[in-house]
């Protein structure tokens, strides 16, 4: 009787600590999904400045500047790490890229210095951009292969924990292919 209690002991001391292994995993995930949240909000509070500053210079691009707008929107209406929200993100790097783009057959542009900083702070903002979403993405698959790992996934289906979803931006063909600009 003695043994039986104490195996039944090491069972429940191993299923609070898997337990625990879930819950912090899941939490590290979402904590990751918030510092992507937090650089896509910076991201889409700059573009408003940019599409402005190159107005400016490019009025004839108007087709350039409802794209980014519309794409902007687009993201910003999209929630979580879904396939969604991974599109819509593309969309607005393949518009945003024409504006780039755009700002190549404007010697004055270019040098302009509101339009400098912009570029910078945008260019700053997507690398950040990509090391939350590797950051986040490497929490997922923690989370996602001790879900699917025996003996942790009797557990997983046990207290319902389920795999959660990479944001993975590379699915679309706009952010694999430059974008082409005509004049």
């Amino acid at each position: 009787m003695k043994y039986i209690l104490i195996v039944l002991g090491a069972l429940v001391l191993w299923a609070i600590y898997i337990y625990n292994g879930f819950v912090s995993l899941k939490n590290r995930a979402q904590e990751a999904w918030a510092d992507i949240e937090v650089q896509l909000k910076r991201r889409y509070d700059l573009i408003p400045n940019l599409v402005n500053t190159v107005k400016g210079y490019a009025t004839h691009e108007s087709s350039a500047f409802e794209n980014v707008t519309k794409a902007r929107s687009m993201a910003m209406g999209a929630s979580g790490p879904t396939k969604e929200h991974a599109k819509a993100e593309n969309m607005l790097t393949g518009a945003l890229k024409s504006i780039f783009a755009i700002s190549e057959a404007y010697p004055d542009l270019k040098a302009n210095t509101n339009f400098l900083e912009l570029q910078r702070e945008l260019s700053d903002t997507e690398n950040k951009i990509q090391a939350a979403r590797r950051f986040y993405n490497a929490n997922v698959r923690d989370l996602n292969t001790k879900i699917e790992s025996f003996p942790s996934n009797i557990l997983a289906g046990i207290f319902h924990f389920s795999k959660i979803e990479f944001f993975d931006l590379a699915d679309n063909d706009a952010a694999q292919n430059p974008v082409e600009v005509k004049f």
